[in-house]
């Protein structure tokens, strides 16, 4: 990825936009997120611990579209079967499409190790560790799922959602439901009776498979993330943001698809042939549904139309982990503390030691791995700004002053989003935010 150059940066006056220091450095090339040791060491280290029940999330998703798919009563879905957890990812191991992370395909050691004996660190029956709530806690990526399928109608990004209500998609889920229900007279006449009902569970579970296969790319980007980082091989901020740049680039074309399996056989709710994008379509759309929309977690916002505390329309909606103050969303049952644990299980050593120097006690850990999560989710959403400005506009270093000019309106207009008093981009200007 190019870099602008002094003499290009100066062909500019300076910015006049409330976060002008953030766009000047966005035009030479980096991040939202000041380059510090400090914030590389941060991010780094928590992109490692959500890869490792990220690699549990993309596996159970795809598991739950595929296989468990319109059960009524999925008491068991959460119960990775062997097939998934040896299931091979497509971007790790010797055998994969392309191998971004140098480790195994199949599902990670340490995620293994904690599958068996959990938080415990005892080997008891899988459905007592259930019960004692001592596992990954996939509510999370069901929270992200839905996030995605509520804010899918309102985002504008790609095709996928559009074929959910198309003539096609409906006839593919109508042969893979009646195929399901066969030998069931009970649940074909209440498909008969409420077939919009059905054809919407399909549709959610349409982006349960969207969302696995967005993760299982971004698992094995983190994890050769963390490995370069151990090995000296990631040293700034800019480096970190522009691994993720080529990785999108790089993946950008892998396919969205849903198949059922039923019974032995493979239906083709949405086919590979449709030709959805990783990128347009999972990619985009998760950003915008999960980093910035989400929704207002309960119990922390009124939904009564009276308390007027919701905002009327979607695109206003601003729950998301940037504008996230996460010392009140840092309660039980809300989806993003739910993530927090899963992650504490698995920080590298040096985050450990970091958070035991600034923590207030083991208490407070989860506080703090949550606001060194969001310190990670402004790198990440940088590189989608200077993917986009890549795929869209001009280099960084473009001679042509008009071309810079559009890069930098293009930046401001990103920033404008993140005016908004509940923004978390002032603070983590500062390494003090903790």
């Amino acid at each position: 990825m190019t870099t602008a150059t002094a003499t290009g940066a100066a062909k500019l006056p300076p910015s006049e936009h409330e976060f002008a220091e953030v766009i000047h450095r966005l035009e030479a090339g980096g991040a939202m997120l000041p380059d510090t040791p400090e914030n590389l060491m941060q991010i780094i280290g928590i992109y490692k611990a959500y890869a490792v029940p990220m690699d549990f999330y993309w596996r159970d998703l795809l598991y739950i579209a595929e296989e468990v798919f319109l059960d009524p009563l999925p008491f068991f879905k959460y119960f990775l079967p062997p097939e998934y957890i040896e299931l091979h990812n497509h971007y790790a191991g010797e055998d994969a499409d392309w191998r971004i992370w140098r480790g195994e395909a199949t599902a990670h050691p340490e995620l293994l190790e904690f599958m068996e004996k959990g938080e415990l660190q005892k080997k008891i029956p899988r459905l007592l560790h259930h019960w004692l709530h001592d596992r990954v806690n996939m509510e999370f990526a069901e929270a992200c799922m839905r996030a995605m399928f509520w804010h899918g109608r309102d985002m504008g990004w790609g095709k996928f959602d559009a074929y959910l209500d198309s003539d096609e998609y409906k006839a593919n889920a109508d042969r893979a439901i009646k195929a399901y229900f066969k030998g069931n007279p009970v649940m074909l006449g209440l498909y008969q009776l409420f077939p919009d009902m059905f054809l919407e569970q399909v549709r959610q579970l349409s982006y349960y498979s969207n969302l696995g296969l967005f993760w299982e790319v971004m698992a094995p980007v983190f994890f050769e993330m963390s490995d370069l980082y151990d090995e000296g091989g990631l040293k700034t901020v800019p480096e970190a943001m522009n691994f993720l740049v080529n990785g999108i680039f790089a993946i950008a074309g892998r396919p969205i698809y849903h198949h059922a399996k039923i019974r032995g056989e493979v239906y083709e709710i949405i086919p590979k042939s449709k030709g959805f994008m990783w990128l347009y379509e999972a990619a985009l759309p998760y950003v915008e549904a999960v980093f910035y929309r989400t929704s207002p977690f309960r119990g922390t916002k009124s939904y009564n139309a009276q308390a007027k505390q919701v905002p009327d329309e979607q695109k206003d909606f601003h729950y998301g982990i940037l504008y996230a103050d996460v010392f009140p969303v840092g309660t039980a049952g809300i989806p993003p503390t739910l993530l927090m644990q899963d992650m504490l299980h698995f920080l590298p050593p040096y985050l450990i030691d970091y958070y035991q120097k600034h923590c207030r006690g083991e208490e407070d850990m989860l506080i703090q791995l949550g606001i060194t999560f969001q310190r990670s989710m402004y790198c990440v959403t940088s590189a989608v700004f200077q993917a986009l400005r890549q795929a869209l506009l001009y280099p960084l270093d473009d001679p042509n002053p008009n071309h810079l000019m559009a890069n930098r309106q293009f930046f401001e207009a990103q920033l404008d989003r993140l005016k908004r008093p509940e923004s978390r981009l002032r603070e983590i200007q500062s390494q003090d935010y903790r």
